[in-house]
Formats: C-alpha cells, structure tokens, sequence
C-alpha cells in the first residue's frame, strides 16, 4: 500500500465507509418498520412507517454528501501533487539551464584571472 496513490487509498477508505453507513443506515430504516409493525394503533404504525422512510432518505442523503467530500479531497490531493510535480520538472530545467549558461562565464572568469605560464 505504500506504493499506492494517496487519492486512490482516500477513494478506497470512502468506499468502505459508503458501504457501512448505508448497511447502518438500512438496519436503522428496518428497526423503524418494525416497531411499526409492532405498534397496536394505526396513528403509531404511520408514525414509525413515516419515520423508517425519512431516516432512510437522511441517512442516504448523508452518506452521498460523505462519499462527495471524500471525491473532492481525493480530487484535490491528485491535482495538487500533479501541480508539484510540475513545478519541481521546470525548477530542475531551469536550474539546468542556468548551470549550463554559467559554467562558460566561470571558466572565462578563471581564465582571465589566472596569468599565463609561458
């Protein structure tokens, strides 16, 4: 894993996560619809029907706002490093650059300095 891309580790975590959550988010869903069953009037066996049905429309609306922010910082992380990397290949060129420009001068610069032996 520590070869992997940190966007990719982020994507797989929140895949994870996306799958536990909804399962939590179902298992609360049917919790609800079963005290509705249980319930012995009618007003209490819509309440809790009504109530599995809103936890499970949170709980989902919940889980794909997780699952967004999790693409969004992996996003984030993926487009940063390309952008480091970027800047580091021109720094490197113009390091190279300018060591290929002053070398001559250096050299032109002992030269002169230096008296000739004859």
């Amino acid at each position: 894993m520590a070869d992997a891309d940190l966007d990719a580790i982020i994507r797989q975590l929140a895949k994870q996560q996306h799958k536990t959550l909804t399962a939590a988010v179902k298992k609360q869903r049917d919790r609800y619809a079963a005290l509705g069953a249980k319930a012995k009037d009618a007003q209490g066996k819509q309440l809790y029907k009504q109530l599995a049905k809103d936890a499970l429309e949170i709980g989902t609306a919940t889980v794909k706002r997780l699952q967004m922010s999790a693409d969004n910082a992996a996003y984030s992380h993926a487009r940063a490093i390309r952008l480091a990397t970027e800047v580091a290949k021109e720094t490197a060129k113009k390091a190279a650059l300018e060591a290929k420009v002053s070398k001559p001068k250096a050299a032109k610069k002992a030269a002169k300095k230096a008296p000739a032996k004859s």
